[in-house]
């Protein structure tokens, strides 16, 4: 017979706090919707390298479900669904409910940039009878990180015409892919003896692309490798002023671990969050709320431009609903609410020094609510109001979902910022939500299936 359990034991239950594995759900109808979801995650994480990427695959998922392209200024109607690309880089899409539009539009929104190597505008140059290409990183990385794994180019060159020409390489079987060398071991004494940060630097992250010279002229590598280009492409070298070219991590996202619990890829950060965000929005149908999901570029460095989330088209938007209905767009972000969707840093205990484990993010354990990110003394954070995060308990309580709340890091460790303080000061009331990542930043980063499948409910649960 089951053991009766104490006085003590029952008060603990009922005064802790203990956070919730989802591996406690052992039903196989939980396992069997979890998997699903991650097999439709890997492959919009594969479509989706680039923000430009991501935009496309978002807007065919869009136009599946009856979702049509909106430009500033067209007529809206209840229950109407719609989409206004932003210039091929960011993406809002929103479906507009019964319940008046001064209520308030509910809002997730995630960003769809990732850390990578930029091209340079003059990338490409010979030395020593190697081609190689000139890097700039986007967004915060460890250098070494890059060395030696395969890459491959993706992007768009718009030629002079204004013609779009895209490029991928290195992805589909039989593409030759490229990388940054690294120095052997033999010879490595000296670069072994210097810091991480001095080992690479960022001119000395070059992408080796070739090798074979055409004819024996000068510079005949580099030659050869534009006459492959042109040939292929129809570009030379002057159109790399006007392109958008990124090396990135080659091929696809896979099933770690011998139990296939977690997600190896590119592009967590945030894709993990976009497309939970994306389905949420798609699955809510039957929602009552104007609702919005917002997917932004730049979120890795800063923001700024004309497709991150500083950008005023947001304001624009929310104006052109409320007009739209005969609403005052003030009223309407004052009673809006937004669910920032950002990663977390997930728990390692491999490094546990830098981590503080009672307010660390547990993978498995769920999504994860940030109620301030920012660094040291709360820099540059938004920190969500006391009523607002205890809305949200009381939603995630009512939809069974499994979650937890996290810092990134001890307090004086490091830190991170999201694009809620941005939405935030738009008078919208914002939280950030979203999912605990391993390697956070790295070339192939790590997620829990469990956490992902738990998000898309966060989201579902805020959507309704």
């Amino acid at each position: 017979m089951e053991k009766e359990k104490t006085t003590e034991e029952l008060l603990k239950e009922k005064l802790f706090y203990k956070k919730e594995n989802a591996f406690e759900k052992n039903d196989e109808a939980y396992r069997s919707a979890v998997k699903e979801y991650a097999e439709g995650y890997k492959k919009f994480l594969d479509s989706s390298k680039t923000e430009r990427e991501a935009v496309t695959t978002s807007i065919k998922m869009l136009a599946s479900r009856g979702y049509k392209e909106y430009k500033l200024g067209d007529k809206l109607e209840v229950g109407g669904k719609y989409y206004l690309n932003n210039r091929g880089k960011s993406l809002y899409a929103f479906k507009i409910g019964s319940e008046p539009v001064e209520e308030g539009i509910r809002i997730c929104a995630a960003h769809i940039d990732s850390p990578r190597l930029d091209l340079k505008q003059h990338p490409l140059y010979e030395n020593e009878s190697f081609a190689y290409l000139k890097t700039h990183y986007y967004g915060g990385i460890r250098k070494y990180q890059w060395a030696t794994i395969p890459l491959a180019l993706h992007g768009v060159v718009t030629l002079i015409n204004g013609e779009n020409v895209e490029i991928t390489i290195g992805e589909n079987e039989g593409d030759p892919v490229f990388c940054i060398t690294d120095l052997l071991p033999h010879l490595a004494r000296e670069q072994a003896s210097k810091p991480m940060s001095a080992v690479f630097t960022g001119e000395g992250m070059n992408l080796l692309i070739g090798s074979e010279p055409y004819g024996k002229c000068d510079e005949a590598v580099k030659l050869n490798m534009l006459k492959i280009l042109n040939e292929k492409y129809g570009i030379c070298e002057s159109d790399f002023v006007s392109a958008e070219l990124v090396a990135l991590p080659a091929g696809k996202s896979r099933d770690m671990g011998l139990d296939k619990s977690m997600i190896h890829g590119y592009g967590h950060d945030d894709k993990v969050c976009a497309y939970p965000a994306l389905t949420a929005l798609l699955e809510s149908e039957n929602s009552p709320h104007t609702l919005m999901c917002v997917l932004a570029d730049k979120e890795e460095i800063g923001s700024d431009g004309v497709s991150g989330m500083k950008c005023i088209l947001t304001l624009d938007l929310i104006y052109e609903i409320s007009k739209s209905f005969s609403a005052n767009a003030g009223v309407v972000r004052m009673n809006s609410m937004c669910l920032s969707a950002d990663v977390n840093a997930g728990y390692d205990p491999m490094f546990s020094e830098v981590y503080e484990k009672r307010n660390s993010a547990i993978v498995n354990c769920g999504v994860v609510m940030s109620k301030y990110t920012g660094s040291g003394g709360k820099s540059s954070t938004s920190d969500a109001s006391a009523e607002f995060v205890a809305y949200i308990r009381n939603i995630f309580e009512k939809d069974g979902v499994i979650w937890q709340t996290a810092e990134l890091g001890k307090v004086d460790a490091g830190g991170g910022g999201t694009v809620a303080k941005y939405i935030a000061n738009q008078n919208i009331t914002t939280v950030d939500l979203g999912v605990p990542v391993l390697s956070m930043h790295a070339p192939y980063e790590v997620i829990a299936k469990n956490d992902l499948y738990e998000t898309h409910k966060a989201f579902c649960a805020f959507c309704k």
